[in-house]
């Protein structure tokens, strides 16, 4: 993404990190697990963005191809092959 205003893109950046920030911490003080991984792939997909920003475009769609397709699709496997406690 190429921002000729600097103030624009440092506007767009710290959206960006808010949105990343906040999705750390929802896969933290999620209750469920499923939705503790998908917040982390909001926040691979956040990351990605900001490397969009700092113009490293092949770095992010690495991010994007190897750990939200690859890493939080198996994370999510992982945890719909396990079974679930009956203690809560």
């Amino acid at each position: 993404m190429l921002l000729t205003n600097p103030d624009l893109g440092l506007f767009v950046f710290i959206i960006i990190g808010a949105a990343a920030v906040f999705c750390s911490l929802m896969v933290v003080h999620a209750k469920n697990i499923v939705h503790s991984a998908v917040y982390l792939a909001g926040l691979m997909i956040a990351l990605a963005a900001m490397y969009v920003t700092l113009n490293a475009e092949f770095v992010a769609s690495i991010q994007v191809l190897v750990y939200v397709g690859a890493v939080v699709t198996l994370i999510l496997f992982a945890i719909m092959l396990t079974r679930r406690s009956e203690v809560p």
